[in-house]
């Protein structure tokens, strides 16, 4: 059995319409721009803003953001050329199981299993904060003396069982957080205009400058790659500072990709797919970069180190009114957030399973709603679990890595179906293949480059693990698999 075997982009496509594992379409352009809005917008911009200016880029966030955006937008081109050529739920794993073979296929699907697992957990824990704040009271209490984060289970259950009931109504619920988010978010731009600070935005990119010794990030494992490799002092600020802040604010972009994961699920995802990926692309990336100005314009760089810093700064002007709307936006922006993402995770795990490399069992779809339960249910369950019982630190770079992973695959995947399937018919087209998407490819590589090397190993690990899981299980009780046996007579 051959772990580089192919399954057909005809049959992806056939087995949407399997009984009993058939999800419902219901979503069109609109409603895909607003999941990758409500997705993207989040944690990224309410925190990593703040204290990757202070900590790396100084008020050169703007053009981290701006590198950030930019890679993205070349892997987006892949994305949309493969979900509107092969439109299965699925994502990233999906275009790996046509392309590059059912392994390469597997270690995406394990890789964004931990990128929305964790990512879900973390942002749930954010929201519990967030929401405490505004109540006056913490929403973590301890029980028989350990902490139990309430709040963060409260909420990824709650939106667990949203996500159930449908991806149509899930649109509705978050389009109507998300108007209400990206009123907060022009809200922090205009309103910060007037307290802006010309002197704050000099110097521009901080010159670079040692991280002291014995200082967090002073330390081998806590360095970026690249500087490791190429036995650079350790050091912050400057051009590596920009573009490690690149690496680190990619956080706050992550989103895109989960629209693809809707495909299936869309009426016509030939139109509706790029629509959905470059709308909402196009839109955050515009109000980073603005929050991004106003916020290093408002206060000093090295004061942004804080748990909340666009509220923080408007304190520090006097302005509390402001900041207590921006901690509200903030408890509602995240709330979308946790939502789109547990509906990707239950969407790559039911491909995974309606596929055979996980349980078969679990790729059941509800008869009434159309929707991915068992999947969404065990989701649910384990990113409540993880939100209200393990304390959960800073995770993007851990979620970045994933990602950029996930990312540079799609990029490859897109020459590799042009060279093997050319006569498929593609609603949209990467232009000047393969210089762009290998391009795509480079610069995410470049970005994982600069990701510590902390991040690097447990990555590893993580990725051994699942090659562990495929050998022991899914490589012999995968359909594919199945389908290649020689079949015994009379037996």
């Amino acid at each position: 059995m051959s772990i580089w075997r192919t399954k057909s982009i005809e049959q992806s496509i056939r087995d949407t319409d399997e009984p009993g594992h058939r999800l419902r379409r219901d979503l069109n352009g609109f409603d895909l721009v607003v999941f990758g809005i409500g997705v993207i917008i989040g944690t990224g911009i309410f925190v990593v803003t703040g204290r990757q200016a202070a900590e790396n880029a100084g008020p050169a966030i703007v053009l981290s953001f701006l590198i950030a955006g930019a890679v993205c937008a070349l892997a987006a081109m892949c994305y949309a050329e493969f979900a509107s050529t092969v439109p299965v739920a699925g994502s990233a794993y999906t275009f790996g199981y046509a392309t590059l073979g059912e392994f390469v296929a597997w270690v995406i699907g394990w890789d964004l299993i931990l990128e929305f697992t964790l990512a879900a957990s973390v942002v749930s824990v954010g929201w519990s904060e967030y929401a405490g704040d505004l109540a006056g009271f913490p929403l973590s209490v301890p029980v028989a003396g350990y902490p139990v984060n309430l709040g963060a289970m409260a909420v990824a259950v709650v939106l667990g069982v949203v996500g159930m009931l449908g991806a149509k109504l899930s649109g509705r619920v978050t389009a109507a957080v998300v108007a209400v988010k990206v009123g907060i978010v022009l809200f922090i731009i205009v309103a910060g205009l007037t307290y802006v600070d010309p002197a704050n935005w000099t110097p521009f990119v901080p010159p670079s400058e040692p991280v002291p010794a014995g200082s967090a990030g002073s330390g081998a494992s806590d360095i970026p790659l690249t500087q490791l490799l190429l036995g650079l002092e350790p050091t912050s600020f400057g051009l590596w500072g920009v573009i490690s802040a690149a690496s680190v604010v990619f956080f706050s972009f992550i989103g895109f990709d989960i629209v693809a994961t809707t495909a299936e699920e869309t009426r016509n995802p030939k139109r509706d797919m790029p629509v959905g990926i470059f709308g909402a692309l196009i839109v955050v990336t515009v109000l980073y970069m603005a929050v991004a100005a106003v916020v290093t314009g408002m206060r000093p760089y090295p004061d942004l180190n804080v748990e909340a810093p666009l509220s923080d700064s408007f304190r520090s002007v006097g302005a509390d009114w402001a900041a207590s709307l921006i901690s509200l936006g903030g408890v509602v922006g995240i709330t979308t957030v946790i939502l789109v993402l547990l509906m990707g995770q239950s969407r790559v795990a039911f491909a995974m399973s309606r596929d055979g490399l996980l349980p078969r069992a679990l790729s059941r779809t509800h008869p009434r709603f159309g929707t991915p339960y068992v999947t969404a249910l065990l989701t649910t369950a384990v990113v409540a679990l993880l939100a209200g019982l393990v304390p959960i630190g800073a995770l993007e770079e851990m979620v970045n890595i994933g990602t950029l992973f996930a990312f540079v695959v799609v990029s490859v995947g897109v020459v590799v179906l042009r060279r093997t399937r050319p006569d498929l018919p593609r609603a949209f087209r990467v232009p000047w293949v393969p210089v762009l998407p290998l391009l795509a490819a480079l610069a995410c590589l470049w970005l994982m480059l600069n990701l510590t090397a902390l991040t690097w190993i447990r990555f590893a690990v993580w990725m051994a693990l699942g090659v562990t899981v495929y050998f022991c299980y899914g490589m012999r009780r995968s359909r594919l698999a199945e389908l290649s046996r020689p079949r015994t007579e009379g037996v």
